[in-house]
């Protein structure tokens, strides 16, 4: 299996080397590259063609909201994890709009780190607890429920796929559940996201999500 390439994103220099030293040794995730800037990160993305992309949203220039919605256009196949101090549920919520696929918070411990960055790669949504948290708090208090006729284009089947992703379910998650395998329902999440016309998994849940779907 092919290692993980990482681009790392971050005006502050002594934390990018941190996070290199923290990811030597580790033998399927590999450093491509390093950018201090939203230009720079863009500019190198195309060229490096990350899996990954760890991307701060406080810097010089281009923020990283621009940045990651830059990058995504250019390179859609691309995944963008936010690793930044900002908790607030504008910056959580803007991120996820961008399309970025995490969000971490600095000071986070090295296993959470990886496990995010792996989980990413692999096509999962990964949060911090404390966003999370706020998530799924947002989610249960502010949508009204919706009746079947939700999302008509889907099929039965994607319907139920969707209403777990709603619930940031993994696709191991949604396979162990559904009785599926795991490459049967990266198929249905792929059908979704074509269907309802998404970036990617979190934002076909945040469209899930806002329709009421997987209250029940």
């Amino acid at each position: 299996m092919e290692p993980i390439r990482l681009l790392i994103v971050d005006d502050h220099e002594p934390f990018r080397h941190g996070l290199r030293a923290m990811l030597r040794g580790e033998t399927d995730i590999v450093v491509v590259g390093e950018a201090a800037d939203g230009d720079t990160a863009l500019a190198r993305a195309e060229l490096l063609q990350p899996d990954v992309v760890l991307m701060d949203l406080t810097m010089p220039g281009r923020n990283g909201l621009e940045a990651t919605r830059s990058i995504l256009h250019t390179s859609p196949h691309v995944r963008v994890l936010v690793l930044t101090m900002a908790d607030d549920d504008e910056s959580v919520f803007a991120a996820l709009q961008a399309g970025a696929r995490g969000y971490l918070l600095k000071g986070a411990l090295k296993g959470d780190v990886l496990r995010a960055i792996r989980g990413i790669a692999a096509g999962d949504a990964i949060f911090a607890a404390a966003v999370a948290q706020r998530l799924m708090h947002y989610f249960a208090t502010v949508r009204p429920p919706i009746g079947v006729d939700a999302f008509p284009e889907l099929t039965g089947r994607e319907r139920e796929v969707l209403a777990l992703l709603a619930h940031n379910r993994s696709n191991q998650d949604v396979a162990d559940r559904l009785g599926l395998n795991v490459k049967t329902v990266r198929n249905h999440v792929s059908n979704i996201c074509t269907k309802l016309e998404v970036a990617d998994r979190t934002q076909a849940m945040i469209r899930a999500r806002d329709a009421g779907l997987g209250r029940r």
